[in-house]
């Protein structure tokens, strides 16, 4: 690793209260010119309020930021970005209407008089979209472009502003894993060419493939700053979370899976998605889904739980035939669905913790119209010592938590609904590892207390170690389904992507 020596960013004492949290204590470190530098931590850790002070979106707080040796103080993220400090955003937003090129260059249009200088435009765009390898030309509409390519842009557009610092935040989150490989070329090439790169991901993989270094925060304190060659995973997980926490789902209990079968899918099909898939879920079992990006596994998820109408195959539930054509209907079978996309389909963000986590069960809370709130409050404090909320206040806006904790909200709303069926897609994504094993440990306690579980996930470590049993898709259809002793990855992937050769341990 080249070593780097002269800093671009120092950070000084950075410190940041927000009503009632202190974000940031006295953060000191530096970023050195050139290199990739991880930023560490479990949600709430004070990663983004760091991120949104180098940034100029947090404009007011304690302590310095110097760039280059000159102190600055971004009244907005526009003076940041002129000074070449430009962040790429997890969700990248763009104005699908516009060309490629007018996405790159909006607000700094180059001009010729009165009028935007389009082919100048379009040459200075194809310029560095040629330099950074891609597909797509400047010329092209940015809303037909895949979320990959759709984050070049982004990229792009900070190379127009000649960036000299771009920040990462989980850029890998919706990425296909050509798409991974592409960005993290295109990362390498940035930081050869003297580009500084601060990733922030809770994918530990990606941190040990492509970063120089790295800088822990905890609890809102800069904990250590460290060469990434110098720790194991192991170490690293310890200084975020401040203790040992395996960074795979690892079952502690006996697995309480009976006989009984609580679902039984048979030849489930949605008319060009997926078709003739078949399993079923044992009472007191996870049964997990494995597959690839495009496999179809959510598809026949959203189908059991009626987001998606079948169009042939059957659905029993404890023996009984059902024919669900709403979320609503699946609802009250006894089924509910943690989706993979939070923020938009699992909790209202307008609504506080007790309302979010009450959503399922208001009929309940409910007299002649009139809510009775104090069922509701009573309800939502059960349910938050239930999953170790934090902070542990009903009136708490759920948007304003970390991501971990507003995945435990969204369990939480449907643990009150009673449901026997419990499927959780992709249950773990963009939580740190701290947060991922209290949810892990919450799976175990509904499994003692009866209730059956589907596990999707993209995490193949996270489908082992939790599943009693896996079923592996590809291309919308079923593939393999196995027993869970001692799989390995490699298993999992060989069907998943289509080779087919033996495998030990083949299920029922």
């Amino acid at each position: 690793m080249e070593k780097h020596t002269e800093s671009i960013v120092k950070f000084q004492n950075i410190s940041k209260v927000f009503p009632g949290v202190k974000a940031l204590d006295g953060v000191s470190f530096d970023i050195k010119k050139g290199e990739i530098h991880a930023l560490l931590g479990e949600n709430g850790a004070g990663k983004s309020t760091l991120l949104n002070t180098l940034h100029g979106v947090n404009n007011v707080y304690e302590g310095t930021v110097e760039i280059k040796g000159r102190k600055v103080s971004y009244k907005n993220a526009n003076e940041a970005i002129q000074d070449g400090i430009v962040k790429i955003h997890q969700e990248v937003s763009l104005i699908p209407e516009l060309t490629v090129g007018q996405n790159i260059a909006l607000g700094h249009e180059p001009r010729k008089g009165m009028f935007i200088d389009y082919k100048k435009l379009h040459q200075e765009a194809n310029a560095i979209l040629s330099k950074m390898k891609c597909s797509f030309k400047s010329e092209d509409i940015a809303g037909t472009l895949s979320t990959g390519e759709m984050q070049m842009i982004a990229i792009a557009k900070g190379l127009y502003h000649n960036a000299q610092l771009i920040s990462f935040d989980e850029p890998t989150a919706s990425l296909s894993n050509q798409e991974v490989r592409t960005l993290f070329s295109i990362i390498n090439d940035l930081k050869e060419n003297g580009i500084t790169i601060l990733y922030v991901s809770h994918r530990l993989d990606e941190v040990f493939d492509i970063c120089d270094r790295a800088t822990v925060l905890r609890d809102g304190k800069h904990i250590e700053t460290f060469n990434i060659k110098d720790v194991n995973r192991e170490q690293l997980i310890k200084k975020m979370v401040g203790r040992d926490v395996s960074a795979y789902a690892v079952r502690t209990k006996p697995s309480p899976k009976t006989n009984q079968k609580v679902l039984e899918v048979e030849d489930l099909s949605v008319k060009g998605v997926f078709e003739d898939v078949s399993f079923h879920l044992h009472k007191g079992e996870i049964l997990g889904f494995a597959g690839l990006v495009g496999s179809k596994r959510t598809d026949v998820v959203r189908a059991i739980f009626g987001a998606e109408q079948k169009s042939g195959g059957t659905v029993k539930i404890n023996g009984v035939t059902v024919n669900i054509k709403s979320p609503k209907q699946g609802v009250q079978l006894g089924i509910g669905l943690i989706p993979e996309n939070r923020k938009t389909q699992g909790f209202i963000k307008y609504f506080d913790n007790a309302n979010n986590v009450g959503l399922t069960k208001m009929e309940k809370f409910t007299k002649f119209g009139l809510l009775n709130h104090t069922k509701k409050m009573e309800n939502c404090n059960y349910y938050i010592d239930e999953i170790n909320l934090k902070p542990s206040d009903p009136h708490y806006m759920t948007s304003h938590l970390s991501g971990g904790n507003q995945q435990k909200v969204v369990i939480a709303k449907w643990l009150s609904s009673d449901a026997e069926i419990l499927i959780l897609d992709e249950p773990t994504k963009g939580v740190d590892v701290g947060a991922k094993a209290e949810i892990y440990r919450v799976l175990e306690e509904l499994l003692e207390k009866g209730k059956s579980i589907i596990v999707v996930s993209s995490e193949l470590p996270e489908v082992l170690g939790l599943s009693d049993r896996i079923i592996v898709m590809r291309e919308g259809r079923k593939v393999k389904e196995f027993e869970n002793h001692n799989l390995t990855e490699e298993d999992i992937l060989q069907y998943a992507m289509g080779v087919n050769s033996d495998v030990k341990n083949e299920g029922i």
